[in-house]
């Protein structure tokens, strides 16, 4: 897989073009809109430029090769499957909430591990962000794309040696649904001071909801209430 590949996700509906990589293990997909999504390479398939076109379909018979006329197909042998069932809406999940999270890797060498990045969609809004971090004034995107309702976005993985950079942090948040009526919710632009003394005691990462392992979790929005922490 190289950057410029054609390539579609196989665990959701969608693809796009490899736009470069994070690591060894994220690859960044750029979709139709232009926006970078993350995903881990396993979770990605390079999709082949072989033609085809009916037209060449060749056929043996009585020892001479002919052109099939194919004109009349109108789909290939393999049609993608393109079915994708609705959204299961729970009750109570029409107030946004949505979380920042960090989990550790390995929580019982927390002095040399690794972490991981989700953002959770905790209701039954599809959620549009936009994840960047500030250098002075100047602001970087690290990842954009959507969230489906009630579940949860890996992001990024990332080192000690990069916790500096995610100490001025903002998420936005554009929320709505799909092929039906809803309430209009206000967009949501929450900053955050990530204080990277946490990720060096074991007490900051706590037993949750959304992942089996203990996670330090920053609220974007709560109940429709935005948290907004400097």
């Amino acid at each position: 897989m190289k950057i410029g590949d054609k390539v579609r996700f196989l665990s959701e509906i969608g693809g796009g073009r490899v736009a470069g990589f994070q690591g060894k293990d994220i690859v960044l997909v750029e979709d139709e809109d232009g926006f970078e999504v993350p995903m881990r390479t396993a979770d990605v398939v390079v999709i082949g430029e072989e033609n085809y076109d009916t037209r060449h379909v060749v056929e043996v018979k009585h020892g001479k090769s002919k052109v099939e006329d194919t004109e009349k197909e109108t789909e290939p042998a393999d049609k993608p499957v393109t079915f994708k069932a609705p959204v299961e809406e729970r009750r109570g999940g029409d107030k946004l909430s949505a979380y920042l999270a960090f989990v550790p890797i390995d929580l019982k060498e927390l002095s040399d591990t690794r972490f991981e990045s989700y953002i959770v969609n905790d209701c039954n809004y599809y959620l549009r962000y936009v994840y960047m971090t500030a250098e002075g004034t100047s602001w970087q995107v690290r990842s954009t794309g959507e969230i489906e309702p009630n579940t949860k976005l890996f992001i990024e993985e990332f080192g000690r040696d990069q916790l500096n950079d995610l100490q001025h942090t903002c998420i936005q948040l554009l929320a709505y649904k799909r092929d039906k009526y809803f309430l209009r919710k206000p967009t949501v632009d929450a900053l955050f001071n990530v204080d990277a003394v946490k990720f060096y005691k074991l007490h900051t990462f706590q037993e949750n909801q959304f992942f089996e392992q203990p996670a330090l979790i920053y609220t974007i929005i709560e109940n429709d209430r935005q948290f907004v922490k400097l």
